[in-house]
């Protein structure tokens, strides 16, 4: 089929009365009630308890839209072309970057003290870390982090609408394309070493005596996971809303549900990577991260995630037809996004309570502030992503490879 026969879709705006249409109410009054009640506590006797579910809840969620910016990144560094119908749900996720430099406040001046112990706890160890782990460093380091995510994921979304408006002007929109191309192949480096030192600081640093070389390639696992079964829902709403309806074919859902397959064992690869490396070389420094999940409740949740985070969608999304069924990829998506959750949840909060005064084993104690954190920022992080879709068109309609999407195939 030559490009003149292609037709372009036209159902590119949302409409006014649907469901994506009324996704901003949705997130500002899931926020204002998570956030309410989490913060609330953050400033009662249930400090500690509630920073902790903030981090969760904020690294959860993060997760997924740096997973969306590391997928932008690399597509255009590829010139990937199948993905193109599909890439302004992807570059609206990454624009929500400069939100969570907001979100991230209540991380490093409510529960800076609460969260990390390496800022009022000294010992031997410590002390061979603390070049590294020195507060005017780690907020000197998370700001750069923030800045440099907040920063691609802005450029490459409003870089991607300013082609919408160029029309015939295709020497323009050629510019911006390879623009676009020589940011990203740069943008790859910066993103790697920020996310990997980012989970480092961030989450690593909770149980500051424990150390892996590839927790950073952990994170991003767990986040490019989480964010392609971000992305195959909200296409799913965005069609069930009226949008794209024709565009986004069987085809493209297969290619997305092959990315969340995919994603699975890579996270699952990492995961044991890891878990076998500190294993086998038995060192007390790196064995107690597993140590302390391995007691207190925590044991079922260790012992239930290679079974639930990895056999079980690995087996559900091996059939073509699962992925090509989109109320079977949808349960996948789901599944696979709560899994999410637990992942983060377990990497978190058995560090709460382990240090201080009021020392103790930890014990999986699940509380409504954990719930109330997520929903909290996952409506934060709702309410922008609604706001910038609905404002622009949800196809790069200008895109030079869009004509390539249109007729996507899978063989």
């Amino acid at each position: 089929m030559s490009h003149s026969e292609i037709k372009k879709p036209e159902d590119i705006t949302v409409p006014p009365s649907s469901f994506l249409a009324k996704l901003p109410m949705l997130g500002g009054i899931l926020a204002v009630a998570g956030l309410g009640a989490t913060l609330g506590s953050a400033f009662g006797e249930n400090k500690g308890r509630a920073m902790f579910a903030y981090l969760f809840a904020f690294e959860s969620v993060l997760a997924i839209a740096l997973g969306g910016l590391g997928w932008l990144l690399l597509d255009h560094t590829t010139r990937a072309g199948w993905g193109v119908v599909v890439r302004r749900f992807v570059e609206t996720t990454a624009a929500t970057l400069p939100v969570f430099a907001l979100l991230w406040l209540p991380i490093g001046f409510l529960g800076f003290h609460e969260l990390y112990p390496w800022s009022h706890e000294h010992d031997a160890i410590l002390a061979k870390k603390a070049w590294f782990l020195a507060p005017g460093l780690w907020y000197a380091r998370s700001f750069i982090y923030l800045a440099v995510w907040s920063a691609l994921g802005w450029f490459l979304y409003s870089t991607s609408v300013k082609q919408d408006s160029l029309g015939d002007n295709h020497a323009e929109r050629d510019r911006l394309v390879h623009l676009v191309r020589k940011v990203c192949a740069g943008g790859i480096f910066l993103y790697g070493v920020t996310l990997s030192f980012g989970a480092v600081d961030w989450l690593m640093s909770l149980q500051p005596h424990w150390y892996s070389t590839i927790f950073g390639v952990y994170y991003f696992a767990a986040g490019i996971l989480a964010f392609f079964a971000f992305v195959t829902l909200m296409t799913m709403v965005a069609q069930s809303s009226g949008v794209m309806k024709t565009a986004i074919t069987t085809e493209h859902f297969h290619d997305l549900g092959k990315f969340v397959f995919g994603y699975t064992i890579f996270w699952a690869y990492i995961a044991f990577s890891q878990f076998v490396l500190i294993w086998y070389a038995n060192i007390p420094e790196e064995t107690e991260f597993f140590m302390v999940r391995m007691e207190g409740g925590w044991q079922y949740i260790s012992y239930g995630l290679p079974v639930l985070h990895f056999f079980v969608p690995f087996l559900y999304l091996l059939s073509r037809k699962v992925k090509r069924n989109r109320t079977l990829l949808g349960v996948g998506a789901v599944w696979t996004l709560v899994m999410h959750c637990v992942d983060l949840y377990w990497l978190v909060m058995p560090n709460y309570g382990a240090h201080g005064e009021g020392h103790h084993e930890p014990h999986l104690s699940p509380s409504f502030l954990d719930f109330t954190a997520l929903i909290g920022v996952f409506g934060v992080f709702l309410a922008v992503y609604g706001v910038l879709l609905k404002r622009n068109k949800t196809v790069a309609i200008n895109d030079p490879r869009l004509d390539e999407s249109l007729v996507h195939e899978n063989y």
